[in-house]
């Protein structure tokens, strides 16, 4: 069955001497020394996002890897993706990663993927992408809606307690119908979906939580889930 493993925030680019979340992810494939690939198209591949990623999981019991698209090292990119473990996706800019991800096909491939055991995972960009829908700030100014892959019913709102303006505008646009009610989860949580449904919420910071948002006729009804913290 299908395993997406949603961030809101944290894992080795926001909490570098905190691995609680990323040893989670690596724990869910049943693999010894899995294969985790990062795509970090959202950051435009950035250097620098890449240094940090690899510096975090070679101390981890994996092998790392990741795939461009700018300068692949691939001609069979399906292959090299269906060959993964564990498929891990940065933030940044939602809008342009998942545009340049349906130009390469990635917006069917990660299906498929997906549906041969690797699991999914991502951070910001990385957490809302895998919804119908989620809440960006790909566009500078106020936050907007955004059409995502669909793999996950609804909709997602990271960085829910770590950004001022996360809580209200998602709500907002809920409560008017302009994105379906789902999921919004703190800086730190992550949630655990196994076909299609919540698992269950984990974090790696003691206080943070995941949230459940509805619409309830013209407004947003906020809902805390249960969230265990890994490192108690």
């Amino acid at each position: 069955m299908i395993q997406i493993i949603a961030m809101g925030g944290g894992g080795f680019s926001m909490e570098p001497d905190n691995p609680a979340l990323d040893q989670y992810v690596i724990d869910q494939t049943a693999v010894d020394h899995p294969k985790v690939c990062f795509l970090s198209q959202a950051s435009g591949e950035s250097r620098d996002y890449l240094i940090n990623f690899y510096s975090a999981f070679t101390k981890l019991d994996c092998r790392p890897s990741h795939l461009s698209l700018f300068q692949p090292h691939t001609a069979d990119i399906t292959d090299f993706l269906m060959a993964q473990d564990v498929i891990y996706v940065g933030g940044g800019n939602t809008r342009s990663m998942l545009a340049l991800w349906r130009e390469w096909g990635l917006d069917t491939i990660l299906h498929q993927a997906a549906e041969n055991d690797t699991v999914l995972t991502g951070v910001s960009a990385g957490a809302i992408c895998w919804f119908e829908q989620g809440t960006t700030d790909s566009i500078p100014g106020r936050l907007t809606a955004l059409s995502c892959l669909g793999y996950l019913a609804g909709s997602c709102s990271p960085h829910y307690d770590g950004e001022p303006e996360r809580r209200p505008a998602f709500q907002r646009m809920i409560a008017s119908g302009e994105i379906k009610s789902g999921y919004a989860f703190d800086d730190g949580p992550a949630g655990h979906f196994i076909g299609g449904v919540l698992h269950h919420v984990i974090a790696s910071r003691p206080q943070a939580r995941g949230y459940q948002v509805t619409r309830d006729g013209d407004r947003a009804q906020e809902t805390p889930l249960d969230t265990r913290y890994l490192l108690e």
